[in-house]
């Protein structure tokens, strides 16, 4: 951390913290003295990471999307530990496989979680952070600079959260609050890890040129990360260099096309193109939630409420 900044004593939220890059966040936040809050909708494993962070923690389980939740959960993290003078939205879920064939509430749940969860997020806590004055990254991805195949409802998720974040910043400037968007590329998470379990998904990411394909562990991204948020920073990149991948992004959508009509084709005649669900643990937590949700429709329909 900066020196023009202490952490130290200070409220930190996490999204999306029961694993991977959350918790890792959780874990570097709290590393820097701060207290720390962690949301997700796993109360048991969010729990066993606040237990390794040896500094003051709280856990809530909570849906994203959900207002009413969110509201009540900022008034508890502000009520137990302090207002937040850091809020991390990094709660996502992803999907892969053909468009046409996606599960409309599969596709509509990415978009929710990744994009409506963390507008909910940042009306829940911006009253604190304004009494901090203090600063909100949105984890948005490389999805954001160039749109890829097979991951369309991530993709437009992502473009999302960056014009959002954007939109957000201009609105809260002149309030003390800072906002930025942070461009992650391949982390070593469960949800990264099934992307390589589907053939098509695997090998689209193999014909990228070989840096972009380079995967780098939760630790290191968690490193870069907090290193922006020390430095209030409207751009946070991991790996550090995706910041001149910013000037190919005109180019980067006929690079997309022109390798995807030379690509696919092939790769149809050998995969079978199959929808891959929600990827990583994180993701069949949503499933289970999505099914309960359809389970529950079918229901009312059949008594006629």
């Amino acid at each position: 951390m900066v020196r023009s900044w202490n952490p130290r004593g200070r409220t930190a939220v996490v999204t999306g913290a029961a694993r991977g890059l959350g918790a890792g966040l959780a874990r570097r936040l709290a590393g820097c003295g701060m207290r720390v809050a962690l949301l997700g909708r796993e109360h048991a494993t969010l729990a066993l990471v606040a237990e390794t962070l040896g500094t003051e923690s709280h856990v809530v389980e909570v849906d994203v999307t959900d207002d009413a939740a969110m509201e009540r959960a900022a008034e508890e993290v502000t009520r137990t530990l302090g207002a937040p003078s850091v809020v991390i939205a990094n709660a996502g879920v992803a999907e892969g496989g053909p468009f046409e064939t996606s599960d409309p509430d599969t596709w509509r749940r990415v978009v929710e979680v990744n994009l409506v969860g963390s507008a909910v997020t940042a009306r829940a806590f911006l009253p604190g952070l304004r009494s901090t004055r203090g600063y909100f990254l949105q984890i948005a991805s490389t999805a954001a600079f160039g749109a890829a195949p097979m991951m369309s409802a991530y993709c437009a998720s992502k473009a999302g959260v960056e014009a959002f974040a954007r939109s957000l910043r201009a609105e809260v400037a002149h309030r003390g609050v800072g906002v930025g968007v942070a461009y992650l590329h391949w982390t070593d998470t469960a949800m990264v890890r099934d992307v390589d379990r589907h053939a098509v998904l695997r090998e689209l990411r193999g014909h990228m040129p070989a840096p972009a394909r380079r995967v780098h562990s939760v630790d290191r991204v968690s490193t870069w990360l907090v290193r922006g948020v020390a430095r209030r920073s409207a751009s946070v990149y991991a790996p550090p260099w995706l910041r001149l991948a910013q000037a190919g992004r005109p180019i980067f959508p006929l690079a997309v096309d022109l390798q995807s009509r030379r690509e696919l084709p092939r790769l149809m005649r050998e995969h079978p193109f199959e929808q891959t669900g929600l990827l990583g643990e994180g993701g069949r937590i949503e499933e289970t939630l999505i099914d309960r949700s359809a389970a529950r429709r079918t229901r009312d329909g059949q008594t006629g409420r």
